[in-house]
């Protein structure tokens, strides 16, 4: 899974295609890497949503979370990947309640996870799983 920031709204963004990425880089996003690395096929989707009002998006496993974000206006986007069954590696999700774009963080990083809560973002557990390394 290929992660992005864009210095502008601070928003990071992740995409398993590589041409979604290589267009974001030729407009202006920082390509961070391969942030995990996502099965090809679950049972569990990560879904992905977009606010064009805020040009922020989430990503969820969740029907009830998707399905409330769009009745408040977001945009769903279809499945962005899959979430490891076998639960292998950890994905942290963090919320920060201060943000109006990039509010949702998401990282394999504990190191990372613990830094961004103590510069006050909430700690919203495990989002889903990558295949473990």
């Amino acid at each position: 899974m290929h992660r992005l920031y864009n210095p502008n709204s601070g928003e990071h963004f992740y995409t398993a295609s590589t041409g979604e990425r290589d267009g974001l880089v030729r407009a202006g996003w920082r390509y961070e890497g391969v942030a995990w690395v996502a099965p090809t096929k679950s049972g569990t989707p990560v879904f992905r949503l977009y606010n064009k009002n805020a040009g922020d998006h989430h990503y969820t496993t969740s029907k009830a979370e998707r399905d409330k974000l769009v009745s408040l206006g977001w945009r769903y986007e279809g499945i962005g990947w899959y979430s490891d069954d076998a639960k292998g590696q950890a994905l942290f999700r963090l919320y920060n309640p201060n943000a109006k774009a990039g509010s949702h963080h998401y990282t394999v990083n504990a190191g990372e996870r613990d830094g961004l809560v103590r510069l006050g973002w909430r700690n919203e557990n495990v989002g889903w799983y990558g295949v473990k390394a």
